[in-house]
């Protein structure tokens, strides 16, 4: 190899020579000894540990002596700049080298390519740029050995084993991405190459500190955060799969094994780590970056790739146990006195987060039962356990369950085997969840009185078990906070008086100690809050909180609450002394009276306020009232000199303020000059600076009535003033983003005043109320200050605007955004102008991060306002922006100039390129379908900026070209009409019920409430309604199940399941107006919505099917005529069903099919239809013979037969009842409501000849009648009239001897009668003991002996309206009888519903000793659970069933 010149000088200095190859020396080296095979071994061996410790590639392929690899240089294909570098011919010449060589050498190819690359590996990673990661350059060279390398294991010719042990040898150096590398690309995975790792010890220190390294650059800027990431999911992947792999092979080598020692290992040590940082309580450190990283450890994504869930389950269940292990120094008795320490709030979110994700991971059940499992073998960490509880509790509500079956299973152990260990487990678990508030956990008082305050408590089967507890309480004092002892001595457990010796013991020694913590009993409020931060309030502090829960009670109740009442009988020093003193302090009371008035007049009336105190209270009031006009008066004569000094000082030193602004060599001590506004300031309030009002949770205001003192309104709009002129002067100079930080400063003065609520309110004067009349100066200065009360947003309290929020409190940029109202012509401008000002003012001030600042300072109410007011305002918004915009700088300038052009302004804020960039990249700013429909549903027709037309192109443009196409991620419909529907209706529904709705309500349309505004969106409903049903792919094909329900039953469907069924009227009445807006919307729509489209050998469509559902199970609840719908309703389904008819084949056969359905699936159609067929028939019978030219189809015959046979029975004309039965009976039923009430009687003797179907479903007519009469409170004499119907209806079936009692023991599961259930409201079902009872009077004497059932009807009806009475549900008020009205009987409802169960008590007493014996059986069972609704019933029930046969003989009392 002449031409490498490969020459040198000699070690002793002699001429040069060319060097031998590596074959010739070998060659010589064997022509001088003879041949001896154990030499040759030994050579080969020592030549192979030669070149394993000296191999370098380049100099390897110049001794081949190939021509075409003479040429050939290793390094120039790492580097990878020649096109050859990747090629196959370059990769082939590789494998050729390194065969060549091998076999020269008699090593494995394999071996030798290994060792050349683990070579090539340390050279890639010597004078790294990063402690984890390889630069651009390391990272290109890397990538073309590894092609080389994956081209030698393609083929066969490397060896990953003798690979990894070289690249130990160096792993000092070695970087973790190339290791990750390798294992990306298939040379050697991260599981080989970790398990080949020679020592355990040093590969687990390597790998901790390189994993630690890894956390931290994620959680750090990093210049490859895709990197970090993948290579932290993959190690920690690896981990958690080799750490807990579910079994091991008894067959692998013990060394294949380590690598679960090894992984269990890392993966504690990672954990601990992050705790002991946590400890520490870092302030952004690194080892504090590298714990947050290691925690996200624990999310989902990270752990995806573990296929096997059990071992997932297992890391998870293994962290939690380190957790609660960790350190376990605290004792039980320091847990009892830290314990208020580690609530929820106070433990490092980091530590909430972990203990929230492992929840998760395991579920709930198995996180409880893993901390029951910790705490009975192991030494816990009381901190963590604690900590942990909390965040349960806290973050899921359903957990609350868990934990109290817990602490009920450790209790019921501790006093079964008196075991210590639980009973402080329970204990200090049960305070720590009631640590987090009443809304979490019931409170601590609440759990112990449940579980020792009754004769069923743990403590009550022995002595030993009372001995145990109260042992415990007593080892207890010495450590446990003052609070607990309190709720022990105030609701002590329950004690037999035998053992009461044991109660007294435990109080005399906690009173002791109460007394050696200055702690007095009767500081203890009447609503404890033991999760305070201060262990015992003051008196007279606690007495103010009890007062004002107290009263906010009294709000919600109207009554006295039970903690008020027990202190005035058990409490009552610290009921006298200083919870009346703090209610009773004086004041001018207001001329309406508030609930404070009200609570102490309910109070007065108890007799729980002493009368003498009371009147000086009423004494003290009157001499308030009488010393104010006397201050005020004196007041204004004060010398004005002196009343306005504070003012003009702060009025100087603001105009000095100003001066500043307008000189930027003065920018150094602005920040001195407004400290000293801030002085003038205190001084001029009379107050000084506090942030006590900053700490507080909400500012309450009143946005619709917003109020200020005068001398606070003047102070404030001289400080908004100034910002205002501060603002214009500063611009005037230099533009926002140039000037000093005067605004920030001065933001954060008003801020820092108990004021803040003050400017709060008059901003909410000034933006809501009137807006439209400020000067554009004003609106420039108000738009900024909201960008700086933005940028403080984090040290800001909430604000609770009243009504005017859905949302409840908002922070103070969203309630900003709520001021700015989009209603009239003059809001919709003014809204335009404050958002432009707004957003330009923040683009520009903070044009560093426009976008980031858009984010942190503004909301997004506000940007979505102006796009709103932007695309209905300006023809150009609409269009698609331009892609290069004109506009480079933000049009800021332009706005603070004296002729300010607004429209011009907008526009171009809205075509700047980098606004519009922020809408398309951050979803949370977009305008979506649903909040165009919020902003459009509050504006005024009468009032709007555009005119009919304008707002109907409008509307088509927003709905079928903006919103309808865009994508769904987009905030628009994907195409997808029927989803179009569905928020539309939702968004409707949602306005109506929502306090939005409440202004303006002179017109409604849609509900009581609502406002015309909403005609323009309805009718684009019923066009998109019709496109619809038009729509040949929304609806279901022939053939096909037609599983999918109508959107509009959809929604209907679920905004009535979110509104449970409750007990309380605001509930039910809540209920009602949704179900009111429900049909008020259906009715608006067409009615085939109803019916829908019936497909071949299906009566019923879907829609239909939803529609018999919302009536069956909604509807008829609705309805004031008992078993009917409204008349609206009734007509809009019957012109459905004429609609599918005339769209069918065969018009007839379907109407016959779907009034079919109707008799079994909804029957009160029929019924509604037969009461409104007057008007009904008319419209049925011209349609029909205009469109078909015959008669109606014969189940709308049936129909008018059964009119007629009611109208021929009631005039005496012969003519037989049509069936169904029931049919006909509920048109006898109205019927008989149209005939006066002297005829009834007449008219009612003719049911004789009747079938006894008919009058059983006309008796069930005629009761729901008369409870409809009932529920009414109408006329009197229509209940009367009612109930004589249902006394006729009675003697016509006594006389035919048909027992009629089954109407009262109805289920829908009878096969006769039970569909009569679907016609009765359920309010009707509920009261009918209350239409048993009134029949009193027409009950025959002899049947009611008789009849074995009547009693037991007659028992279960009056147990039943007993129940009605305690639950209120008779307390609709019962019509008073007309004085000129003489009754057969005495009037059973004349007394109201107490008066009628007085009738029923006395009549089913005098009725029980004349029945026979074998009417009584069974009663225990029908008594069961009901005993105590009334005992000398029941009883009476009891001794009647137990008699003798003697008994059976009575003599008959006469009942009526």
């Amino acid at each position: 190899m002449a031409e490498l010149k490969a020459e040198g000088v000699a070690a002793g200095g002699g001429p040069l020579r060319p060097r031998k190859s590596w074959t010739e020396l070998l060659a010589g080296r064997v022509k001088k000894q003879k041949y001896n095979p154990e030499r040759e071994q030994k050579l080969k061996e020592s030549a192979l540990h030669l070149l394993r410790q000296h191999q370098n590639m380049q100099d390897l392929l110049l001794e081949v002596e190939d021509p075409q690899c003479k040429k050939l240089c290793l390094s120039k294909l790492m580097e990878g700049d020649r096109p050859e570098a990747t090629s196959e011919r370059s990769s082939s010449l590789i494998c050729f080298a390194f065969q060549d060589q091998a076999s020269r050498l008699g090593v494995p190819v394999g071996i030798l390519s290994a060792q050349v690359f683990a070579q090539s590996m340390q050279q890639v990673c010597v004078e790294p740029s990063h402690p984890l990661l390889l630069s651009p350059q390391q990272r290109k060279k890397l990538a073309s050995s590894l092609e080389v390398a994956q081209h030698l294991l393609a083929h066969n010719m490397f060896s990953r084993l003798t690979f990894c042990q070289e690249l130990w040898k160096a792993q000092n150096s070695l970087l973790l991405e190339a290791v990750w590398c390798l294992h990306r690309h298939g040379v050697v995975s991260l599981q080989e190459l970790l398990q080949s790792h020679p020592d355990m010890e040093a590969m687990t220190t390597w790998l901790f500190r390189n994993l630690c390294c890894l956390c931290e650059q994620t959680e750090a800027p990093c210049p490859s955060p895709d990197i970090t990431e993948a290579m932290l999911a993959g190690f920690v992947q690896l981990l958690i799969s080799r750490a807990f792999q579910e079994s091991l092979d008894p067959k692998r080598p013990v060394e294949a094994e380590k690598m679960p020692q090894v992984a269990t290992v890392v993966l504690q040590r990672m954990l601990t780590f992050a705790l002991d940082t946590l400890d520490a309580d870092p302030q952004a450190t690194p080892d504090y970056q590298a714990a947050r990283g290691w925690f996200g450890v624990y999310s989902g994504h990270r752990c995806c790739g573990v296929t096997a869930v059990d071992s997932l389950k297992q890391f998870f269940s293994s962290t939690l146990t380190q957790i609660l292990t960790y350190k376990p120094v605290l004792k039980v008795s320091d847990a009892m006195q830290m314990q208020k320490e580690w609530s929820f709030a106070k433990t490092q979110p980091l530590l909430t987060m972990l203990y929230c994700r492992v929840f998760v991971a395991l579920g709930l059940e198995e996180s409880v039962g893993c901390l029951q499992e910790v705490l009975e073998l192991q030494e816990v960490n009381w901190r963590h356990v604690l900590s942990c509880v909390s965040t349960l509790v806290v973050c899921f509500p359903e957990a609350k369950q868990l934990v109290k079956d817990w602490v009920a299973c450790l209790m019921a152990r501790a006093f079964e085997s008196y075991r210590l260990d639980c009973m402080v487990t329970a204990f200090l678990v049960v305070r720590q969840a009631t640590l987090e508030g009443p809304f979490v956990f019931p409170s601590y008082t609440d759990w112990f009185k449940e579980s020792f305050g009754s004769a069923s408590g743990y403590h009550s089967c022995s002595k030993k078990t009372l001995v145990f507890l109260f042992k415990f309480l007593s080892d207890l004092v010495p450590w446990e906070p003052a609070r607990y002892m309190q709720v022990h001595i105030f609701h002590p457990p329950l004690v037999p008086r035998k053992y009461h010796v044991l109660l007294t013991d435990y109080i005399s020694l906690a009173k002791t100690r109460l007394a050696d913590l200055k702690v007095s009993l009767e500081n203890m409020g009447l609503y404890e809050d033991l999760s305070s931060a201060g262990d015992i309030a003051e008196p007279q502090s606690q007495a103010i909180q009890d007062v004002e829960k107290a009263i906010v009670v009294f709000e919600q109740t109207g009554k006295i609450p039970m903690p008020v009442m027990e202190a005035s009988i058990f409490r009552r020093p610290y009921f006298l002394s200083h919870f009346l003193p703090t209610l009773l302090a004086p004041r001018v009371l207001p001329e309406v009276p508030d609930s404070r008035v009200a609570f102490i007049e309910t109070l007065k009336r108890a007799d729980k306020i002493p009368s003498s105190v009371y009147e000086a209270y009423r004494q003290a009031c009157a001499t308030a009232e009488q010393k104010q006009p006397e201050g005020a008066a004196s007041g204004k004569r004060r010398d004005p000199d002196c009343a306005n000094q504070p003012l003009g000082l702060l009025t100087a030193a603001l105009e000095e303020l100003r001066a500043l602004m307008t000189d930027p060599t003065q920018y150094s001590v602005i920040s001195a000059q407004v400290a000293v506004v801030s002085e003038r300031l205190s001084a001029a309030l009379g107050h000084s600076t506090s942030d006590g009002s900053l700490r507080r949770s909400k500012i309450q205001l009143s946005v619709l009535t917003p109020t200020l003192q005068r001398q606070d309104e003047a102070v404030v709009d001289l400080l908004l003033t100034a910002f205002c002129q501060n603002l214009m002067a500063a611009s005037s100079f230099v533009s926002p983003e140039r000037q000093s930080p005067w605004a920030a400063l001065f933001v954060r003065t008003l801020c820092g005043h108990t004021l803040f609520p003050a400017v709060l309110t008059r901003l909410c004067q000034l933006l809501y109320h009137q807006g439209p009349s400020l000067s554009a100066t004003h609106v420039l200065g108000l738009a900024a200050l909201a960008v700086h009360l933005g940028e403080a947003r984090s040290v800001l309290p909430e604000v609770n605007p009243g009504v005017h929020a859905s949302a409840g409190s908002l922070c103070v940029p969203e309630f900003l955004s709520s001021l700015l109202t989009c209603r009239t012509r003059e809001s919709l401008l003014f809204c335009l102008r404050f958002c432009t000002a707004a957003i330009s003012y923040c683009l520009c001030k903070f044009s560093e991060h426009p976008c980031a600042s858009l984010h942190k300072y503004l909301s997004p109410g506000l940007i979505k306002k102006f796009q709103f007011v932007m695309l209905r305002l300006f023809l150009e918004a609409r269009e698609p922006c331009p892609t290069k915009c004109t506009a480079a700088h933000v049009p800021w300038r332009p706005l603070y100039l004296p002729s300010a052009d607004w429209q011009s302004a907008a526009l171009a804020l809205w075509r700047w390129s980098s606004f519009q960039e922020l809408l398309k990249e951050n979803k949370f700013y977009q305008l979506t379908y649903k909040d165009w429909i919020q902003l459009e549903l509050e504006i005024q027709p009468e009032a709007d900026v555009l005119s009919d037309t304008e707002r109907q192109d409008f509307h088509q443009w927003a709905i079928y070209e903006h919103y309808f196409p865009a994508p769904a991620a987009s905030g628009g419909c994907g195409g997808d009409l029927e989803l179009a529907c569905t928020v539309l209706v939702s968004e409707l529904m949602d306005f109506h019920q929502s306090s939005r709705s409440y202004e303006h309500s002179e017109h409604s349309d849609l509900v009581r409430g609502g406002r015309r505004g909403n005609e323009a969106l309805l009718s684009r409903l019923q066009e998109m309604t019709v496109d619809l049903e038009l729509d040949p792919g929304s609806s279901v094909p022939s053939g096909c199940s037609a599983s999918q329900s109508h959107f509009l039953f959809r929604v209907f469907r679920s905004r009535l399941q979110a509104l449970a069924r409750a007990d309380s009227m605001a509930a039910r009445l809540q209920r009602q107006q949704e179900l009111l807006l429900c049909k008020r919307l259906l009715l608006r729509l067409p009615p085939s919505v109803l019916v829908g489209n019936p497909q071949t050998r299906q009566p019923l469509s879907r829609s239909c099917e939803e529609f018999f559902d919302l009536v069956n199970s909604e509807l008829k609840n609705f309805c004031c005529h008992g078993s009917v719908l409204t008349h609206d309703v009734t007509i809009h389904f019957f012109r459905g069903l004429l609609n599918v008819c005339f769209r069918s084949q065969d018009p007839a056969l379907v109407a016959n099919l779907i009034l079919k359905e109707c008799q079994t699936e909804c029957p009160l159609i029929l019924t509604s239809a037969l009461l409104w067929w007057s008007s009904l028939q008319p419209l049925l019978c011209g349609w029909w013979r205009k469109c078909y030219q015959s008669t109606l189809p014969q189940e709308l015959q049936r129909l008018q037969e059964a009119r007629e046979f009611a109208s021929n029975l009631l005039s005496a004309s012969a003519s037989s009842a049509p069936s169904p039965a029931w049919v006909s009976a509920a048109a006898l039923h109205f019927a008989t409501r149209e005939v006066s009430e002297e005829n009834i009687k007449t008219h009612l003797r003719r049911l004789d000849c009747e079938g006894e179907e008919l009058l059983i479903s006309f008796l069930f007519f005629s009761l729901m009648g008369l409870l409809s009469s009932y529920l009414m409170q109408g006329d009197t004499a229509e209940y009367l009239k009612a109930v004589d119907i249902c006394g006729e209806v009675l003697v016509c079936l006594e006389r035919r001897k048909v027992s009629w009692l089954m109407l009262f023991q109805l289920t829908e599961t009878d096969a006769g009668l039970g569909h009569l259930l679907r016609l009765a409201p359920e309010q009707h079902t509920r009261l009918l003991p209350v239409a048993f009872y009134s029949l009193l009077s027409h009950f025959n004497q002899d049947a009611t002996r008789k009849e074995e059932a009547f009693l037991r009807v007659a028992v279960d009806m009056y147990l039943k309206l007993v129940q009605l009475v305690v639950d209120g549900e008779t307390r609709i008020a019962s019509p008073q009888a007309s004085k000129s009205l003489k009754l057969q009987g005495p009037s059973l409802l004349q007394g109201g519903p107490v008066q009628l169960v007085t009738e029923a008590r006395i009549f089913l007493l005098q009725l029980i000793p004349q029945c026979s014996k074998h009417c009584f059986s069974n009663m225990t069972e029908l008594l069961a659970g009901r005993e105590d609704c009334d005992p000398e019933v029941s009883n009476a029930l009891l001794q009647r069933q137990q008699a003798g046969p003697s008994f059976d003989l009575y003599q008959e009392p006469r009942l009526f």
